[in-house]
């Protein structure tokens, strides 16, 4: 048995390569992607902001734009929203008086916990240099005051000179305390979120890409699985016996299992909203056709993938180098902090397009036309692995 199992693996050389190319293949891919996801960038907008303020809030990966206008005439909520969704920031900080204002995106909870941290920190740079102030000038008071002590030891004398010299000895000491909140942060800071909450987690961010993957995932795999499955048991050849025309086998299980993907489709966006609460800026009509896109493309290829494979276990075979990088690339780990090359890659994974689409419109309120590059780079996927599909049907005719 051991020698009959040891032979049977070398003979399918698609199960070693699985076994040994594909781990390494993988881990390889986590590395270069993992190598960059410390690297947390964020774009902050601020409006009528003190300048030491701003000048303490630079840290390594916050980028600070100012915002021309005045927080009386146009700091208004709104204004802090458009700014954010216009140039696409993940907040907006603006200063009436003493008290801040700190409009959060809320999009990626990383980059608002970036935006928050470097915040206190220039609070309390702000704060430690107003103390330092406030000792120099009470020292500075103290020392006036002995020298003033001194010089009523030596006048005791004239003893309405000195009550003028004690006079002036509390306006110099006074005078100082005028400084003590100079350079001082504001006291008083609203944090405010376009998208979720102070409470929000990772997961909060994590739901629109999940919503598409677990679509994409189970999409492939079924429908992959059931053209197979025609196959291994000789129905695929019946039917090409038959005066059908394989174009119509093609359509006649996209649309069978696009039925399905649709019904699929409502029970998870359903199933977010109701269990998780998941907040949706955008229109629900556009999840859903997002949804249905990213179907139909995991729909086409898992047609396409199951034409190279025997057995439902090579059809899984395909799952480690096909669907596990999908994940990757749609947007659990930011693209933006990927070398260059690995960005060109995501580029090239359907599920990117759909998740980058989804998130899009669930956590900045996109609408059709913003997100129609998205639908026309699914729709292509849907069209090449279409033609694919009715390239490789060929093989299976018996002429």
């Amino acid at each position: 048995m051991i020698r009959r199992v040891l032979t049977e693996l070398l003979r399918d050389k698609r199960t070693l390569a699985l076994m040994f190319a594909a781990p390494l293949l993988i881990l390889t891919l986590m590395y270069f992607l993992f190598q960059g996801a410390n690297n947390i960038n964020a774009d902050i907008a601020v409006q009528s902001v003190d300048a030491d303020l701003v000048s303490a809030m630079k840290i390594d990966g916050l980028h600070i734009h100012e915002v021309n206008g005045t927080a009386a005439d146009d700091n208004t909520e709104a204004h802090a929203r458009k700014v954010i969704r216009d140039n696409d920031y993940a907040g907006f900080l603006s200063q009436s008086d003493d008290s801040l204002t700190l409009t959060l995106a809320g999009a990626d909870q990383s980059q608002s916990g970036l935006i928050l941290q470097s915040l206190k920190t220039a609070q309390t740079k702000l704060s430690a240099k107003a103390a330092s102030a406030t000792i120099a000038s009470q020292a500075a008071a103290l020392k006036q005051l002995q020298s003033t002590v001194a010089e009523l030891t030596t006048q005791l004398q004239a003893i309405r000179a000195a009550s003028q010299a004690q006079s002036s000895a509390g306006t110099d000491a006074q005078a100082p305390s005028s400084q003590q909140t100079a350079g001082a942060a504001p006291s008083s800071v609203t944090v405010k979120y376009l998208y979720g909450s102070e409470d929000s987690t990772f997961f909060d961010t994590l739901v629109p890409i999940m919503m598409g993957f677990v679509i994409f995932f189970f999409v492939f795999l079924i429908s992959g699985i059931g053209l197979l499955h025609e196959r291994t048991t000789g129905t695929l050849n019946r039917l090409l016996a038959t005066p059908i025309r394989k174009r119509e086998i093609i359509f006649g299980y996209l649309v069978g299992y696009g039925i399905v993907a649709i019904v699929q489709t409502a029970v998870v966006v359903g199933y977010t909203l109701v269990v998780f609460k998941t907040q949706i800026l955008g229109s629900l009509w556009n999840v859903v056709l997002l949804n249905l896109m990213i179907a139909g493309a995991a729909l086409t290829l898992g047609l396409l993938v199951s034409s190279f494979a025997a057995t439902e276990f090579q059809m899984m075979q395909f799952i480690p180098i096909i669907v596990i990088p999908q994940i990757f690339f749609s947007g659990i780990i930011p693209v933006e902090s990927m070398p260059g090359w690995l960005q060109a890659v995501a580029h090239a994974m359907p599920l990117y397009w759909g998740s980058r689409g989804m998130s899009d419109v669930v956590e900045k309120g996109a609408d059709l036309v913003q997100i129609a590059p998205n639908l026309g780079v699914l729709l292509a996927f849907i069209l090449v692995f279409l033609g694919l599909n009715l390239v490789v049907m060929r093989k299976y005719r018996r002429v």
